[in-house]
């Protein structure tokens, strides 16, 4: 199985919101801005390594003690702007999902997070949503996909490609980094697309469950800043994913020519556009059950 940084990788994707420091009240944004001039931040498989070294502890630390004071800094036209870890919420959030979603069977469910320790975190999440009600997540994940309407946020020159063993400009060292695909927005561009999308999907459609999907991440870019950042990461995907299919891939592309083929009423082409879409993630989620 591959590995980065002697971790072995989750099959992930991710979406993040970096909002401003302004977006912060303080104290924390004050914490923030100092974490930002930090030059021993930790990155992407630090926060990884971290959550792994968590789960095969004895018994697995399902939920963090303690809150994260980590987060990923960017700066972008002299901004700065954070997105929070959170990796306490989030957790929590994963083991709810993970309960209720019934991807795992009974039995193997119980072997990875024992019956007690879901019902004691249960029970901790039920105490702390009731006094952090607005709380929300700055990251969200997706493990052997990135669902497609994530897609809709963002635009094909957006994106970023790494191949294996490329350096980008100014990164010295001998070891060299991770292969990367992502794609990164203005948040206002990003709730355009997304009211576009729903428009046109609304239009040809009426209702549906990429209907209900792109609401409900509509919904969430809402709680932030309009100035923020958008980010889509394939994260450990492009561990499994062929170096010739992550160059040739151009979902954003599909899934744009799709919804523009939808509002001119071609549902030919609009068809030809979720057919290439679906096999190229039905390939992905198939390589989860290979040997």
């Amino acid at each position: 199985m591959p590995k980065v940084s002697s971790v072995i990788v989750p099959y992930a994707s991710y979406l993040r919101v970096y909002e401003p420091l302004a977006a912060f009240p303080q104290p924390e944004r004050g914490h923030w801005e100092r974490y930002a001039r930090r030059g021993d931040r930790p990155s992407y498989q630090d926060e990884l390594r971290r959550s792994l070294t968590d789960l095969v502890s004895t018994p697995p630390v399902a939920v963090p003690v303690h809150e994260s004071r980590d987060a990923f800094v960017v700066e972008v036209d002299g901004v700065v702007c954070v997105c929070p870890w959170r990796t306490r919420l989030r957790g929590w959030q994963a083991l709810d999902e993970l309960e209720s979603g019934g991807r795992l069977p009974p039995a193997v469910l119980d072997a990875v997070v024992p019956p007690v320790v879901r019902r004691e975190n249960a029970d901790d999440y039920e105490r702390w949503r009731a006094a952090n009600p607005d709380a929300r997540p700055w990251i969200r994940s997706a493990t052997w996909q990135v669902p497609l309407v994530w897609f809709v946020l963002v635009a094909d020159e957006e994106r970023e490609h790494r191949p294996p063993g490329a350096r980008p400009e100014g990164v010295a060292g001998a070891e060299a980094p991770a292969s990367l695909v992502r794609y990164r927005t203005p948040m206002v561009e990003a709730r355009r697309r997304v009211a576009r999308g729903l428009k046109t999907l609304r239009t040809a459609w009426g209702e549906g469950p990429f209907i209900d999907g792109l609401t409900e991440v509509g919904r969430w870019l809402e709680e932030f800043h309009p100035r923020s950042w958008v980010e889509l990461d394939y994260g450990g995907l492009v561990h499994t994913v062929p170096a010739e299919e992550l160059a040739a891939d151009r979902s954003a592309a599909d899934v744009a020519e799709g919804l523009e083929a939808l509002g001119r009423g071609d549902g030919v082409v609009a068809g030809e556009a979720y057919g290439r879409l679906a096999e190229r993630w039905r390939k992905v989620r198939d390589r989860q059950f290979a040997s």
